[in-house]
């Protein structure tokens, strides 16, 4: 049995208070799902091996545990080990909860009343799993509280921050749950927890995302966002989640809908955990075998298993938009548009007018300027002009001062109070370019041939490598949508934000790759505004017969 770990000097200083809120308390048939799913079974030698249950509550998963444990010892001939179940709680009431609980099961179970009354004291103690001793482990299970950072009292945060560096930015605890779990698994050990997904794609998991990506193997992993898992109804959005110490494998993508329970679990179990079909869809849920799992920090794509796979593919297939010679670019934010924008040619120099290319511009899916400039204080190389030598955009700027020296860019370089937030980069308006509006429901690439700055609502492609019409084709495809609804924010009514950093995640064959036929069709469809003739144009191009849904 591996030795526990002396307990750190930082838990001397732990605060006396004690967080009472994000309890949940997970359904029994989840609890065994997940003890399968790690492999926790009664036909091993788990009087050998070590489990850890971090947040025990009223004892839902030691339930299960122990009834697995105690199965193992008869099956083997064995007493109960001192050191096979380590678990914790911050609330004492929880852990006689779970005391009683589980004594109670072994009990009846046959064991001796004193031995087990001495065992149940062993294993199950309050305290702080993130704060206390680290012990190495075979299996890590449960169910982590839900409880954002900034909840917790400001010595425990600080301590729980100095301590797992993944609970970067407005964390939730579970995070730090993840990060010592992992940290404790012996070679080839299995955490499997019920929790919420949010680590997977947002800000804050950024940290987690990159530990798991460079030293552990996502397993398994199913989203549960309306299934009844809990014993009460929570907004949580949970997925079980299997993380394994040891490099990367297969893993298997879940996705399920409020129909799944008990039954549907053993159904799925057994596809799982055997070889069969890559891929079952059912009423209740849909899978996949994935060859891997996605190895990039940045966010995770979420969507039906068919197509994380077509995804993992397509990842493996082919370069991101950026490694073909383009750029992908948002335009100018001034902090004052109602100071720098107009559409009065003549409120200052004429050389200080640059022609703005604004989201309603690129409504119809060609340029349609309507008469929008920026005032612009930047010369082509960059730097601000000086004001001394444009006396009418010295009295503009003037007339205006007290709002653009009262932004908070110009109040930390009071000397460079009309400057915009961004430079404007002069020579971008004479290339062309695809404008794609921010937030639309679908992807909305617009061809610029040149003339015209964009608006910081808008976000640009240019290329040193594309035809753009040809890429604007495969970028108004279905297959581009797909990356997008994949790693994008979705907003209320299902409006998609068409940010850079989800654009570039878009993957694109090299253009020497795409046939000259292929290359004309992508162009004419672009032109027409034809998203199914794009669509079909990039199942060929990509080589796959469709998008899953």
């Amino acid at each position: 049995m591996p030795p526990l770990t002396p307990i750190s000097a930082v838990t001397d200083a732990i605060p006396a208070q004690a967080v009472e809120n994000g309890e949940v308390y997970t359904r029994r048939w989840v609890v065994d799902m997940i003890l399968d799913l790690v492999e926790y079974t009664p036909d091993r030698e788990l009087d050998q091996m070590r489990i850890v249950d971090p947040a025990c509550g009223a004892g839902a998963f030691l339930l299960g545990i122990t009834e697995r444990l105690s199965a193992a010892c008869r099956k083997h001939g064995r007493e109960l080990p001192e050191e096979g179940i380590y678990a914790r709680d911050l609330l004492g009431r929880n852990v006689e909860s779970s005391r009683v609980a589980v004594a109670d099961a072994l009990i009846e179970d046959g064991w001796e009343r004193s031995r087990v009354e001495e065992l149940v004291r062993l294993w199950i103690r309050q305290g702080d799993y993130l704060l206390d001793e680290e012990c190495r482990a075979d299996f890590v299970v449960g169910n982590p509280p839900y409880i954002r950072l900034e909840d917790v009292p400001d010595g425990r945060m600080k301590l729980y921050r100095s301590s797992h560096p993944s609970m970067i930015g407005r964390s939730d605890i579970y995070v730090g749950f993840f990060e010592r779990g992992l940290r404790s698994l012996v070679p080839d050990g299995r955490l499997g927890f019920i929790c919420a997904d949010r680590w997977m794609r947002n800000q804050y998991g950024r940290e987690l995302r990159r530990i798991v990506a460079e030293k552990y193997s996502m397993e398994f992993v199913a989203t549960m966002h309306d299934v009844d898992a809990f014993e009460e109804q929570v907004s949580a959005y949970p997925a079980v989640t299997v993380l394994r110490n040891r490099e990367q494998g297969r893993t298997v993508a879940v996705e399920t809908n409020k129909s799944f329970g008990p039954g549907q679990a053993d159904e799925l179990l057994r596809w799982a955990c055997n070889s069969g079909p890559e891929g079952v869809a059912t009423f209740s849920y849909q899978a996949a075998r994935l060859p891997h799992w996605f190895s990039a920090e940045d966010s995770w794509p979420s969507g039906s298993p068919a197509r994380l796979a077509l995804l993992e593919d397509l990842n493996d297939r082919f370069p991101v938009l950026e490694e073909t010679r383009t750029k992908v670019g948002i335009g100018v934010a001034t902090g004052a548009d109602a100071v720098f924008l107009t559409k009065d040619e003549n409120v200052v120099e004429g050389d200080r007018l640059l022609p703005m290319a604004m989201v309603k511009d690129a409504r119809s899916g060609h340029m349609d300027w309507q008469g929008t400039y920026l005032v612009n204080p930047w010369d082509r190389s960059g730097e601000l002009v000086d004001l001394e030598s444009y006396p009418r955009l010295r009295a503009y700027f003037d007339r205006h001062r007290e709002v653009l020296a009262g932004r908070y860019v110009a109040k930390r370089q009071p000397e460079r109070w009309y400057k915009t937030i961004d430079k404007v980069d002069a020579e971008l308006v004479g290339r062309p370019k695809l404008l794609l509006p921010d937030m639309k429901l679908t992807i909305h690439p617009v061809l610029d041939e040149g003339g015209f700055y964009p608006h910081h609502n808008l976000y640009y492609v240019v290329s040193d490598a594309w035809d753009l019409k040809v890429l604007g084709g495969l970028l108004l495809s279905r297959v581009a949508q797909m990356f997008v609804e994949a790693y994008a924010v979705r907003m209320r009514g299902g409006t998609l934000r068409f940010q850079a950093q989800y654009l570039r995640r878009i993957r694109v064959p090299y253009p020497s790759a795409v046939s000259e036929v292929d290359a004309e069709a992508l162009a004419m469809a672009f032109d027409r505004r034809d998203v199914e003739s794009a669509t079909e144009a990039a199942l060929r191009v990509y080589g796959i017969e469709s998008i899953p849904d």
